[in-house]
């Protein structure tokens, strides 16, 4: 058993060894482990409250991500709205000019068509009057063989012609 009980002189030297030793770990070791171990947590603290501001600035950065998602959303739906409206202004457009193009094209056709029957109808008056008078002729000279009754008829058709008409 002595093996397991130490000496008295050990026992004594063993606790100046370790009180000295106590008392400059005391004096300069723990204070610089200690600083450093209050460093670290303050690096620590440090680097967790940057975090959490990273983490602020990241909530607030996707908020207004959001927000430009959603006005570049309503300013395409606007544009589109615009795009439409001016596709559909364009066509009414269209419409009007060609609808406006078609009547004057049929008011020109329907003018041309007029001049030509009054043309036609002139045309057919000349034939018939040329034709009438020639018929007139041939009756007349069938009728009126010697030349005297001619003239006689000539002058008689004058006066009636110059006398005023009651």
């Amino acid at each position: 058993m002595d093996l397991m009980i130490p000496d008295s002189g050990l026992l004594f030297w063993m606790l100046l060894a370790f009180g000295i030793l106590f008392v400059i770990l005391a004096r300069f070791g723990w204070p610089a482990i200690t600083g450093m171990v209050e460093r670290r947590n303050e690096r620590i603290d440090k680097a967790l409250a940057d975090a959490a501001a990273a983490r602020q600035l990241l909530a607030t950065l996707k908020l207004q991500e959001e927000k430009i998602l959603q006005q570049s959303r309503e300013e395409q739906e606007k544009l589109l709205e615009q795009s439409r409206a001016l596709r559909v202004q364009l066509i009414e457009e269209a419409k009007e000019a060609a609808e406006k193009e078609g009547q004057l094209l049929l008011d020109k056709t329907r003018e041309q068509l007029r001049l030509e029957k009054e043309e036609a109808l002139q045309e057919i008056r000349l034939q018939v009057a040329s034709l009438s008078i020639e018929i007139a002729e041939k009756l007349l000279r069938g009728q009126l063989e010697p030349e005297a009754k001619q003239r006689d008829l000539i002058d008689r058709l004058v006066d009636e012609t110059l006398k005023p008409r009651a």
